[in-house]
């Protein structure tokens, strides 16, 4: 039964480059309205966007010392968006995947989900040879104790978009106006400064995330 539902899977990946955060909002919008209607199939959305912070649904003052205004003084646009978690920062050298999926052709399951998006970015760093792992308590990947991968959802009809967040070679440093993820005192890391591989890290690291995404999730390769 298993192969026959793999066999009738498709996923649609789109890579689209640097993308302002509220155009790549508002197609995910419209994405997930036609996957619940039926009119597409699982699509991958992978991009990167200009420097944003954005605000989950669970987010706390305290994880934004600065305020909305000073941020945007600092050429850092803010949303206020409907995925859970905490505050996150996106920017420029950062490998940002939408999954625009139908949780009910896999598994109608917020917590399973979670943790397979964890799964394929840690079989995705193992390509680049980075030893990456989950962390008791927390959603996200880790490697070394520095986290290196944020992930933050939105279900509805059991339609997901929002996603995950990499870190290639993003400059870091916009990381400690925010608390990430409300964690105090988190380490961000990224993958150029965890390895120094030769090659085009983004094209490796998008090649990486595709492959572990399509065998996590059972997609034909």
């Amino acid at each position: 039964m298993a192969d026959a539902v793999t066999q009738t899977r498709a996923l649609d990946v789109r890579t689209l480059g640097l993308v302002p955060y509220g155009e790549a909002l508002e197609l995910q919008r419209t994405l997930a309205t036609e996957r619940i209607a039926g009119h597409i199939p699982d699509t991958l959305l992978l991009l990167e966007h200009a420097p944003v912070v954005t605000l989950g649904r669970g987010w706390k003052a305290s994880s934004l010392p600065l305020d909305p205004d000073a941020l945007r003084a600092r050429g850092i646009e803010v949303f206020d968006i409907e995925r859970g978690g905490d505050v996150t920062y996106h920017g420029p050298g950062q490998l940002v995947g939408y999954p625009i999926i139908d949780l009910q052709t896999h598994q109608p399951d917020l917590h399973w989900y979670l943790r397979q998006l964890e799964q394929t970015m840690i079989d995705a760093l193992s390509v680049l040879g980075i030893v990456a792992v989950r962390r008791e308590k927390y959603t996200g990947v880790w490697t070394s104790g520095r986290k290196i991968a944020s992930i933050g959802v939105h279900v509805r009809q059991w339609v997901t978009w929002h996603g995950f967040a990499l870190n290639v070679t993003t400059d870091l440093s916009p990381f400690t106006l925010i608390v990430p993820c409300g964690i105090p005192d988190v380490e961000m890391t990224s993958v150029a400064r965890e390895t120094s591989a030769p090659g085009d890290p983004m094209a490796q690291a998008r090649a990486a995330v595709i492959a572990a995404f399509r065998r996590t999730f059972l997609f034909p390769v």
